[in-house]
């Protein structure tokens, strides 16, 4: 019984690899068509008016559909659910993006189309940034694809400006990834702007981890294409940064390492991180407040102004202070006379 089955079995593969799958709705045009049940490849006559499914194939799509549909909920794969194709232009009648065959299509008959990626400024107007950055970001995505990185870097740099004033947290994510696709692309002096912008926002928002992180990926990049002068000014604000974190070893291990850089041994710069630090440490707050009010600091970017600005010293100070000098009685003559230990006697 049991090699009966499989000899069954192997009688229905050998049938199956012969057979040739056809869609079924196209089938039965062309049945209709040639009034003779064939199949359209071999031209082989069929006995059964419901040609058997192909379960294999099937299964196979299936399997695809599920993948498809559930990468479209998740928002993963842009794409038109009515023909599978990327969006590539925005439909300003029905204020949706569209493919290309939607754009051809009876439906959007005499309507007016943008490419996607030129529709923000519109959005913006009617006050609809949200869907203006995700357009831009569709449009960064395609530019890539397309192999134009640099018109993304460009979009994406142009969305983190339209957004900052209300959502400083988007701003960053937009500027980090058009500081990505430039870096990509190994134009470092693009991309080092952009994580400049990223990391100034970071300090706004306080998350001065992420912008230590951010100013070191900065400092790193001008320091390959030989820009040491701006390896200098993020050498202070690395060193602002980290002593508002509270971690005096990570502010001193940057300016050690900067003095690998042509030109940072001796420079204004150098000077007043080491003064900066050395009164830190010793919690001189006068030294301390005057090397974050001079012009080197003050005039920095505004981020890191405040930053200066509003240090102090560990612990509320209690190092070294001048002492207030000690006024004169009336009718005394000359300086105050010194403080005798054994005033008063021994006892």
């Amino acid at each position: 019984m049991a090699a009966q089955k499989i000899n069954e079995a192997h009688e229905h593969i050998a049938k199956a690899e012969k057979c040739h799958s056809v869609c079924k709705v196209c089938l039965q045009q062309f049945w209709r068509a040639k009034e003779t049940r064939e199949c359209p490849v071999c031209k082989r006559r069929s006995s059964r008016d419901d040609p058997p499914i192909n379960l294999a194939l099937k299964n196979i799509s299936k399997s695809f559909l599920k993948e498809r549909n559930e990468r479209r909920s998740s928002g993963s794969e842009e794409i038109c659910s009515l023909h599978a194709t990327k969006f590539k232009f925005f439909c300003l009648e029905d204020k949706q993006p569209v493919c290309v065959v939607c754009r051809d299509s009876h439906t959007h008959a005499y309507h007016t189309f943008r490419p996607i990626g030129e529709v923000a400024s519109s959005c913006k107007d009617m006050k609809k940034m949200p869907e203006a950055i995700q357009l831009i970001e569709k449009a960064s995505v395609m530019y890539v694809e397309n192999g134009t990185s640099g018109t993304a870097g460009i979009a994406l740099d142009r969305a983190g400006k339209l957004v900052e004033s209300i959502d400083l947290e988007k701003a960053v994510d937009l500027y980090q990834k058009a500081a990505s696709v430039f870096e990509n692309e190994d134009r470092l002096r693009q991309a080092a702007e952009l994580l400049g912008k990223s990391s100034r926002l970071l300090v706004r928002l306080r998350r001065l981890d992420e912008a230590a992180v951010s100013l070191q990926k900065e400092k790193n990049m001008y320091k390959e294409i030989e820009n040491y002068p701006t390896c200098f000014k993020k050498t202070i604000a690395q060193v602002l940064v980290h002593l508002h974190r509270g971690d005096f070893v990570a502010a001193d291990k940057c300016v050690r390492e900067s003095y690998s850089l042509p030109g940072f041994s001796g420079s204004e710069d150098c000077v007043s991180m080491e003064t900066l630090l050395a009164a830190y440490d010793e919690q001189d707050e006068d030294q301390l407040a005057r090397v974050c009010n001079s012009p080197l600091l003050k005039y920095m970017d505004n981020d890191y102004a405040k930053l200066a600005i509003s240090l102090r010293v560990p612990g509320g100070g209690g190092g070294k202070k001048k002492k207030p000098p000690v006024a004169p009685q009336e009718g005394s003559a000359g300086p105050p006379a010194e403080e005798d230990d054994y005033e008063g006697g021994l006892c």
